[in-house]
């Protein structure tokens, strides 16, 4: 009697094991608004990932949104696949971001895009990664994430600091950041994602005198293809305190909130959304020395 009950509890233990990994979906609520009416948005890099849900999170609230991407195949399909998430036309550009001596003519282009409306949104999500780690680091991986991530988000502001100034629109910068920028400098990405953040602060303090806000957006681990290796539907991540990635609609509705009039007062702050990565603990990333 008392193994068949042993034997019981122990198929039973199993089974509630089994649904207690079971990933259950996680419900992310999206906002549908109008939050953003009568507002364009630049967009940099806007065709995967963040940048992609923060353009179709600005389509949704209202605004006009133009993407940048290198490549102009890139553009043209993201902004098909805009459309039909949100059927609502999105505009895009080429633009690269390392590349500072093409920025003069891009304010020109986006707004004949959109019927010379004047863009009162910068969004500098444009950024990448090196393979190697400290150690086996070239000069040239080196400079090409500086020169994409910290270098021109800094030429790109004061193009856009200089229009809307010129052409007095209280507008927004916002800079997606990282968690990186609260781990030690080892990298490339982390060391301009710490300049970002100090960049945040410098241009947030000289712009709003004139209406600019400037604020940052830091997301941890999130699903977005250059971070999330994992090929299935789970979004399980033991390593983070909260036990699971942070979603580009997460990091999406923030930046709906940095930009309009709810995140007027928000200035100069960088808002972390880590699942507690970075804040509360390291254990979520390797250093390679």
């Amino acid at each position: 009697m008392i193994r068949r009950v042993y034997r019981f509890l122990k198929k039973r233990l199993k089974k509630v094991s089994g649904f207690l990994k079971k990933q259950v979906p996680v419900y992310i609520p999206v906002f549908q608004n109008q939050l953003l009416q009568n507002r364009v948005a630049v967009i940099t890099d806007g065709t995967s990932g963040i940048g992609y849900e923060i353009a179709k999170a600005f389509l949704n609230s209202g605004a006009q949104v133009i993407i940048t991407s290198r490549n102009q195949s890139r553009v043209e399909n993201a902004c098909m696949n805009l459309q039909k998430d949100t059927r609502k036309k999105a505009f895009g550009l080429v633009l690269d971001n390392a590349d500072v001596k093409t920025f003069s003519n891009i304010i020109e282009k986006a707004t004949c895009l959109v019927g010379n409306n004047k863009i009162d949104i910068l969004v500098n999500n444009a950024g990448v990664l090196t393979k190697e780690q400290f150690g086996n680091m070239t000069e040239n991986e080196y400079d090409q994430v500086l020169a994409t991530n910290l270098k021109g988000t800094y030429f790109l502001s004061q193009l856009f600091a200089n229009y809307m100034k010129k052409n007095k629109i209280r507008g927004n910068i916002l800079n997606i950041a990282s968690s990186s920028s609260l781990r030690p400098a080892i990298s490339p990405y982390t060391i301009s994602k710490w300049g970002i953040r100090g960049l945040t602060l410098g241009l947030a303090k000289a712009l709003i005198p004139h209406g600019i806000v400037v604020n940052g957006l830091a997301p941890g681990p999130t699903t977005t293809p250059m971070l999330y290796k994992n090929n299935s539907d789970s979004i399980d991540n033991p390593k983070n305190p909260a036990g699971r990635y942070v979603t580009t609609a997460e990091i999406a509705n923030m930046a709906v909130v940095l930009v309009s009039e709810i995140g007027k007062m928000i200035i100069g702050d960088t808002v972390y959304m880590t699942g507690g990565a970075g804040l509360i603990t390291f254990d979520d990333i390797t250093y390679s020395f």
